[in-house]
């Protein structure tokens, strides 16, 4: 899947004269992130994801701004990387907390999950603070869904909604009373953009116009950022790479899922990095969150770790048996 979306955007490019490195870069921080969070689920269950959750906040607090440039702030908060970063390390500590056996080990977890979503409200960050709060309140409903699929089913519908809803605000069809909300709470600025970014899409709705390029045809109204992205994960591909890009983008997002249905981990582990990879599903689908590497990789960590096998729960076969738990037919005794 990241193979295509690593083609797809080398095609484009070629044929726009686009500017691929920036998806290449991230594509290969999210399989980076991604192998190091199964190696580490593997052999830590409980110490590796604390430590990407400390690591997260630790990183935020050394550098309060991750995302340079000018920001979009008010009044949602940093929707950039900050809130990503400790969205993520939220659901790091979590799915921790549900990974220990220790009652103690796991309310102190449970405890850093919850610090981490206050810091993000004392730096100013509001969409981190709710996203944060979002996750630890589903990690702790998690605990009494018993079916997966159900779960997860939810997350992918929660995820078309946030898309759905970001079409429509492009497009100028919420209704007139709240149009006014949504505009207030985005900024007109905001807004302007997406709006931009769906002209250029529907004006070579199959290629984009190629990667990196959406600041050579965005807005020219000089009172708004001209930092070169729409500040939409989901328009900026639809822009760049066109619809079959953003169904690629689609497409990685729904095998995240399905990797989450499919792990060995216990459900409430699952559920939890779903519901922090689906709030950063919609931080960036308000942000420019993903266009920084620190988020691809803590993306692809958070995945790594909630589908990783623990080398404990791994069967060792006994003597006189194969692999797969059945007895060899010409095994001899002494």
């Amino acid at each position: 899947m990241l193979g295509a979306c690593a083609a797809w955007s080398l095609i484009s490019a070629a044929l726009h004269d686009g500017r691929p490195e920036g998806v290449l870069l991230a594509i290969l921080a999210l399989a980076a992130g991604y192998a190091a969070g199964r190696i580490g689920g593997a052999l830590v269950p409980v110490a590796a994801p604390a430590a990407g959750a400390l690591a997260g906040l630790a990183l935020t607090l050394a550098v309060p701004h991750l995302a340079p440039g000018p920001q979009f702030a008010a009044p949602l908060g940093h929707t950039g990387a900050t809130a990503a970063v400790l969205t993520l390390s939220a659901g790091a500590a979590c799915c921790a907390a549900w990974a220990t056996s220790s009652p103690v080990l796991r309310l102190g977890l449970r405890v850093l999950a919850a610090a981490i979503a206050v810091t993000a409200a004392a730096l100013g960050s509001t969409s981190g603070f709710l996203a944060a709060s979002a996750v630890v309140l589903a990690s702790l409903a998690a605990g009494r869904i018993r079916r997966c699929g159900v779960g997860i089913a939810g997350l992918a519908v929660t995820a078309l909604a946030i898309g759905g809803l970001s079409w429509a605000i492009a497009a100028r069809t919420v209704p007139g009373g709240l149009a006014g909300w949504v505009e207030a709470q985005l900024t007109r600025g905001r807004i302007r953009l997406w709006h931009d970014a769906l002209v250029l899409a529907r004006g070579d709705l199959g290629l984009g116009v190629g990667p990196g390029r959406f600041g050579d045809f965005g807005t020219r109204d000089a009172a708004l950022p001209s930092d070169g992205r729409p500040h939409s994960a989901l328009w900026q591909q639809a822009a760049e790479q066109g619809l079959v890009g953003v169904l690629l983008l689609a497409a990685v997002f729904g095998w995240l899922l399905f990797a989450l249905w499919r792990t060995a981990r216990p459900t409430p582990v699952a559920l939890t990095a779903g519901a922090a990879l689906t709030a950063l599903a919609g931080i960036a689908a308000v942000g420019n969150a993903l266009s920084f590497t620190a988020v691809t990789v803590g993306a692809g960590l958070l995945a790594g770790l909630a589908t990783a096998r623990p080398l404990a729960d791994t069967p060792t076969p006994e003597a006189g048996q194969r692999p797969g738990g059945r007895r060899g037919a010409g095994h001899l005794n002494g």
